[in-house]
């Protein structure tokens, strides 16, 4: 057994870039022995690079933007020097069965659908300065604009391209008021951070950020259990006691958690005495996010020249619908790479395919964006299986809230201004590290979060 009395042990065993910023908040709030449980062989988490077979190049597998230049990762990004490029989401050509768009027709609904993005906006900050009860963004859009669904395949593609490719998920899957504010705090010139877009293409890795800032006040010789996954949390009013899978047993005086909401929602860490049902309800209430992004490698390029493309599948919303060519002046020209973006449910769906169902699948969709040329067959075919990795399966209020005074949670999806991104993270990390911190060293806990059953709420609804 290893004992780190009155200290906290910091989980990111499903690894996660958030340690690193806890760590650095107690660190400066004066508590030093601090130990990091990570699954991985690295840290980073969902900061995750490779070098794509086939290639020499390194390529980013999950998150691959600092969003704004006033937004802390790029001041981070700037402080070590990575390099990254202007990614110009404006610059897109469409098309659907029939092969690129050339009448107009999707250019026109883009713009249509990019009009109701606002008026969703929009009407998600009324909503907030009226007070009004939360809806699904599927009803703001719809009481925002046309009162009808979205009908056309071209519709299916514009829409998803302003809503699911930034939030991974649909509008009916989606709160109304945490898409304004997520919005408004990242990408607004005022409140938030600017629309300016980057992407990293540095060799290094975008991880290299986070690798450098912890090489500053941690050790990771001594501070950083790495390839080490816990199976149990237990805790009471004298501390935390972590199990590991191999048997390893760490004692501590806090714990600080960045499992994702998908591990949360599995039996993949047991919690003793079992989490309050006020803290179980919070967890399954969310529906974990997930990304997948597939990289292919072609003898030759044959593809559009603009940055982006915007596939309409005639038959289903969000099939194989974003393309990006990294074939391009800024970025890795001459590569010869093509990569499509797919999210949520259809994520959940693809990852279960071999590559070679994916390969088939995805050629039948080349083909019908490309019907004048014969298309070559991949040489490489690479994703990451996000949503089927158990290191990663992915109310705030409850949340965000500590267990017992010794267990606290922290992850982007704690943040309600910037669930989903990266630097949401990096400010809730630094948040409860700093709260944990102050806890420990002066023994003031009131800025640990709390939670708790909605009677109040439940009472007042029903008029008692």
């Amino acid at each position: 057994m290893k004992v780190a009395s009155f200290l906290p042990v910091l989980l990111g065993t499903l690894a996660s870039a958030r340690p690193p910023y806890q760590k650095e908040a107690l660190h400066a709030a004066g508590v030093k022995d601090v130990l990091i449980i990570e699954a991985r062989s690295e840290l980073g988490g969902r900061v995750k690079s490779t070098k794509l077979p086939g290639t020499n190049l390194t390529i980013e597998l999950g998150v691959s933007s600092p969003k704004g230049r006033t937004n802390p990762i790029y001041t981070l990004a700037q402080k070590h020097k990575l390099k990254d490029v202007f990614n110009d989401w404006e610059d897109i050509s469409f098309y659907d069965k029939t092969g690129e768009d050339l009448n107009g027709t999707m250019a026109l609904s883009y713009e249509h659908n990019g009009d109701q993005y606002q008026a969703l906006l929009e009407g998600a900050g009324e909503r907030i300065a009226s007070d009004k009860v939360d809806l699904t963004a599927r009803s703001g859009y719809q009481l925002t604009g046309e009162r009808r669904r979205v009908q056309t395949p071209h519709d299916w593609a514009t829409e998803y391209y302003n809503y699911d490719w930034e939030y991974a998920q649909t509008p009916e899957q989606s709160s109304w008021i945490a898409t304004g504010n997520n919005y408004n705090y990242t990408f607004d010139e005022v409140e938030g951070f600017g629309g300016d877009n980057r992407f990293v293409k540095d060799q290094r890795g975008f991880k290299t950020i986070i690798e450098k800032e912890a090489a500053e006040f941690l050790d990771v010789g001594t501070q950083v259990m790495f390839n080490s996954v816990v199976d149990r949390v237990t805790y009471d009013t004298q501390g935390v006691s972590v199990r590991l899978t191999n048997g390893t047993t760490i004692r501590a005086g806090h714990v600080i958690t960045t499992f994702s909401v998908g591990v949360l929602q599995t039996d993949a860490v047991e919690f003793v005495p079992t989490l309050p049902d006020w803290k179980q309800e919070a967890i399954q209430s969310m529906k974990m996010a997930t990304y997948t992004k597939i990289f292919l490698v072609f003898p030759t390029k044959f593809w559009h020249d603009t940055e982006m493309g915007l596939f309409a599948d005639p038959h289903q919303r969000g099939r194989y619908p974003v393309w990006q060519s990294l074939d391009h002046r800024g970025f890795f020209p001459g590569s010869h790479i093509y990569f499509v973006t797919i999210t949520g449910d259809e994520s959940q769906r693809v990852e279960t395919l071999s590559n070679a169902q994916i390969q088939t699948e995805i050629m039948g969709v080349l083909k019908l964006m490309y019907p004048a040329i014969t298309v070559p067959e991949p040489t490489t075919l690479y994703l990451d299986r996000w949503h089927a990795d158990p290191l990663y399966r992915e109310h705030m209020n409850n949340l965000r809230a500590s267990i017992g005074g010794r267990v606290h949670f922290a992850g982007e999806y704690t943040s309600l201004d910037y669930y989903g991104y990266l630097h949401g993270a990096y400010f809730e990390g630094e948040t409860r590290g700093n709260a944990v911190g102050k806890c420990i060293q002066t023994k003031d806990c009131s800025g640990l979060p709390t939670g708790g059953d909605f009677t109040a709420l439940n009472q007042n609804f029903h008029g008692r």
